[in-house]
C-alpha cells in the first residue's frame, strides 16, 4: 500500500485529514476545517512544505513526550503527529512525513 491522504469528517461535522504512510499507520493529522475545500487546500500545504526541513517544528509535549508540527510558509500550523516515547522516533515520523507526503493520493472517507 502506498501513502495517502485521508479526508474525514469529524462527529462536530468539521473537516480534517490524516496523511497514513505505506503501512496504513497515520504520521500526521491536520486541524480542523470549517469546509471540504479548505481541508483539500491544507493537504496541497502538506506536499508543499514538506520537503523542507526549516516547516517542521519540534515540540515536547506537558507530558514530556516529543511531537512535531508542520508549518506553512506564514507560520500557521498545517499538522501535527502523534506523540512519541523518544526524540528518535519523532525525527523517524518527520523522515516518513517528508518521503510521503508529495506523492500521496487522496482518499475522500466523507
Amino acid at each position: 500500500m502506498s501513502a495517502k491522504f485521508e479526508i474525514r469528517k469529524s462527529t462536530n461535522a468539521k473537516y480534517y485529514f490524516n496523511l497514513k504512510a505505506g503501512n496504513g499507520e497515520i504520521i500526521l493529522t491536520s486541524e480542523m476545517y470549517e469546509a471540504k475545500a479548505s481541508a483539500i487546500h491544507g493537504i496541497e500545504s502538506v506536499k508543499n512544505n514538506a520537503g523542507q526541513e526549516a516547516r517542521f517544528h519540534r515540540k515536547t509535549s506537558q507530558s514530556g513526550q516529543p511531537y512535531f508540527n508542520l508549518v506553512a510558509a506564514n507560520g500557521e500550523v498545517i499538522g501535527t503527529s502523534e506523540m512519541y516515547d523518544k526524540k528518535e522516533a519523532m525525527e523517524n515520523g518527520i523522515l516518513s512525513v517528508s518521503k510521503n507526503a508529495e506523492g500521496a493520493e487522496s482518499a475522500d472517507q466523507t
